[in-house]
């Protein structure tokens, strides 16, 4: 995942704590990336500062994934071309917003 491609230069690779170990912080670090992943509880030498503003962003991207996978063509996959796919996620996006805003 670090290796994005060559024209892409992250800055911060955010994962959840599945990723926790020090293999991938060391990967992340030697590539100029910031890892931002939590410390597991048995973790020995954790440091005292986490990002949690940007891990937080994770958490908002996650459920917005969620939503727009409750949209079954969406989940499914069941365009075939590209076009009509992004399509039918724009337009399932624009369901979750609208539903959002309008709550009464």
């Amino acid at each position: 995942m670090l290796a994005l491609g060559p024209d892409v230069d992250p800055r911060a690779a955010v994962a959840d704590k599945g990723y926790a170990s020090k293999a991938n912080r060391k990967a992340a670090r030697v590539r100029g990336i910031i890892p931002v992943i939590p410390h597991n509880a048995n973790e020995k030498n954790k440091p005292r500062l986490f990002a949690k503003a940007i891990y937080r962003g994770r958490a908002r991207i996650e459920q917005a994934v969620g939503k727009l996978k409750r949209f079954k063509r969406v989940a499914l996959r069941c365009e075939k071309t590209k076009r009509n796919f992004a399509s039918i996620v724009a337009l399932a996006a624009a369901f979750v917003l609208v539903k959002s805003v309008h709550t009464a």
